[in-house]
Parts: C-alpha cells; sequence; structure tokens
C-alpha cells in the first residue's frame, strides 16, 4: 500500500519498503570549463543487508559526457563522469528505485576483522582529549557492545546542536564538538570518534532518511554475533536524532568517515569557480506492515 499524504507511519511495525530516489546536481560556470572528471556516489550497491536496488540509472543533461561505473575499497559505486568541455552548465541526474525488508539483518561475513578502517581514527574523526575522556567515561558506565553504542548515540545526541551553516566539510570531530553545533556529518563523526576510542568498531554512512531535504549521515557500529561463525551484524545508529535505524533510512554508500563517501566531487580546467545546485526527492512507493 502507499499511505496517503501526511499520514503518520510507524515504522517500527513495517516490515517492507520500497522507494524512488531522484537526486540532481546542477554545476553553473561563468564562463566554459575544459577536462571535466568527476566522481559521483549516489548509487547504492545492489545488496546491502536487507536492501536490494532495483534499478538505477545515471545521466548528464550534456552531450560528450562519458560515465564509467566502478567499485571502491568499501563495495561502494563510483560513477566517474568525464567532459571534454562543458560551456555554461552541467547536471548530473541519479534515478534509484531500492526496497528495504526488516527480515534480514545486515550480516556481515567472517574476515570482516581484517576491516582496519573500522577502529583507526582518521584526519576527521581523530580523538582529542575531550573525546577520550568522554569514551572512558562511557565505557564506564555501560558494557562494550549494544549498551555502549547506544550510551554513546543518545551523549553525541545530547552534546551538540543541530544547526547549519557553522560547520563544513572539512570539520573535524573534535572541532564540532568544541563548538556544540552541526549538522549530522559532525554527529557522526563525534559519534565514529567516541566508538574508535572506546574501541568499538563502526563505520560512517552516507544516504538518505525519509522525510530529509538533504543528504543524510549515521554510524554503522560493527560487532561479532556469538554464534561461533566468525560473522558480525552492522548495527544502524543514528546520533543526530538518537535513534536506531529502521526501513525509513536508505544506504548509498559506507567508509572510514565523510571524505570516503562525499556524493559529488570533482576537477576540471579553468581559473573560474563553479556554482553548485543540489534536488532531492525520496517517494516512498509501497510500504507493508507485519501482520
Amino acid at each position: 500500500m502507499i499511505p496517503p499524504e501526511g499520514a503518520t507511519i510507524d515504522w517500527s511495525a513495517a516490515r517492507r519498503a520500497s522507494y524512488e530516489i531522484t537526486q540532481s546536481f546542477r554545476y553553473e560556470y561563468p564562463s566554459p570549463v575544459r577536462d571535466l572528471s568527476h566522481r559521483l556516489v549516489v548509487v547504492p550497491p545492489e545488496r546491502f543487508g536487507d536492501q536490494r536496488r532495483l534499478r538505477h540509472r545515471v545521466s548528464a543533461g550534456n552531450d560528450g559526457v562519458r560515465f564509467e561505473d566502478r567499485q571502491d575499497r568499501f563495495g561502494n559505486v563510483i560513477v566517474d563522469a568525464f567532459a571534454p568541455r562543458v560551456s555554461g552548465a552541467i547536471e548530473f541526474l541519479a534515478e534509484i528505485s531500492v526496497e528495504r525488508s526488516s527480515a534480514e539483518p545486515n550480516r556481515l561475513p567472517a574476515g570482516w576483522q581484517k576491516d582496519g578502517y573500522l577502529l583507526e581514527p582518521t584526519p576527521l574523526t581523530a580523538a582529542d582529549a575531550a573525546i577520550d575522556r568522554a569514551a572512558d567515561e562511557l565505557a564506564e558506565s555501560a558494557a562494550w557492545g549494544l549498551g555502549l553504542a547506544d550510551r554513546i548515540n543518545d551523549w553525541v545526541y545530547q552534546s551538540m546542536t543541530y544547526k547549519g551553516g557553522v560547520t563544513g566539510v572539512r570539520t573535524t570531530a573534535s572541532e564540532a564538538l568544541a563548538l556544540g553545533y552541526g549538522v549530522c556529518q559532525d554527529y557522526a563523526h563525534i559519534m565514529l570518534a567516541v566508538c574508535r576510542s572506546a574501541e568499538l568498531p563502526c563505520r560512517y554512512v552516507s544516504g538518505h532518511l525519509v522525510g530529509q531535504g538533504g543528504t543524510h549521515a549515521w554510524v554503522e557500529v560493527v560487532l561479532p554475533v556469538e554464534d561461533g561463525t566468525g560473522d558480525a551484524i552492522a548495527w544502524a545508529f543514528d546520533p543526530t536524532h538518537a535513534s536506531r535505524g529502521g526501513l525509513e533510512y536508505v544506504t548509498i554508500a559506507i567508509g572510514a568517515d565523510y571524505s570516503d563517501v562525499a556524493p559529488t566531487s570533482g576537477t576540471y580546467l579553468s581559473q573560474v569557480a563553479g556554482r553548485l545546485f543540489t534536488h532531492k526527492r525520496v517517494v516512498l512507493t509501497d510500504l507493508e506492515y507485519a501482520v
């Protein structure tokens, strides 16, 4: 069924959801630019836990643009775009259809421990004295695992006030925490820094949250399954909302921090700077509740 517009959705009772996502990135230049090489991280993997990609298309409204798809070391879909010349503007459009089911947890096979980035600090998530102190205090108040992850998730939410325009893509976790203000990527970076300081394996997630205007960010904490298989489960936490991730979240990419999964980035030859205009729309096309 498709809920009527404005209807309240009980996500905790939902067992399957389907979405259509359209996202555009338009760059405008005051004069022509040459040798544009662009990187788009906007297409989810074919399978990601209970999420399944049904179809996807990435296009540009310009002649002569060449696309190449590849995978990075995290398994993300990377779309590289090349254009020898752009006269005044170029617009990339991603059209994606995905389905999520609550029946399949995001289980990682044995060998996941080899992903050293889950515990290694990055330039954006390096802990300072304040973060290390918070990690120590939180670790004393909860057992290692989901309990500690829940405490950290809530602590980040309580420590920050959501405010746009005060941080940027290069703002570190320690800088954002000192400010006390930031956006979802700052919340995620702080949680990553605290989790890694507390020796909880974790990773940055970029994607979409139903009802949110821009690209959203959250964290997955990776914990071993105690069944002798050596497998692990990646548990989604959203410190921006002090909640666990549910079917209303659509994952696009994972990495050590934002720099691995920036939705749009690139280079070109010119003396002029371009302006970026973005638009995103997520439409719930089907919803099924548990009986």
